[in-house]
């Protein structure tokens, strides 16, 4: 099963292609972010996951169309840029929660914290001619 993590990872990746950026918005949901419930979500990021899932799917689609393609359509250039903004934002800060969560996993003690100098100390070699 694909994370979080790497759902916004792809979605990031599909928002910084060449094609216009409501067709971005739309490959990023419905490729990477669609499957996502809110219980996938850390909860350092809800509140702003919820904010853009409103925004991506908050308008009543026309015949022929779904609420993602609804909601895009009425965005301005400047909405849509703001909402992927968001999307690269929430990526950020899994990201930060991704890596110290990676960080404090992988500490290994090489040594027990109660050993004295003289474990460490290095024998002194005798030159004999």
């Amino acid at each position: 099963m694909i994370s979080a993590w790497e759902c916004f990872h792809f979605a990031t990746l599909e928002l910084v292609r060449s094609t216009p950026i409501k067709q971005r918005l739309i490959c990023a949901y419905r490729r990477h972010l669609a499957s996502l419930t809110e219980s996938d979500i850390p909860s350092e990021v809800r509140e702003c996951y919820g904010q853009v899932m409103r925004s991506l799917c908050g308008v009543t689609p026309l015949r022929g169309e779904d609420a993602v393609v609804a909601s895009v359509r009425k965005m301005s250039n400047q909405e849509a840029d703001d909402c992927a903004a968001h999307i690269v934002e929430i990526f950020g800060m899994m990201c930060k929660t991704h890596h110290s969560v990676s960080r404090t996993t992988s500490v290994v003690q090489l040594h027990s914290v109660e050993c004295s100098s003289e474990e460490f100390a290095v024998p002194a070699l005798a030159a004999s001619n």
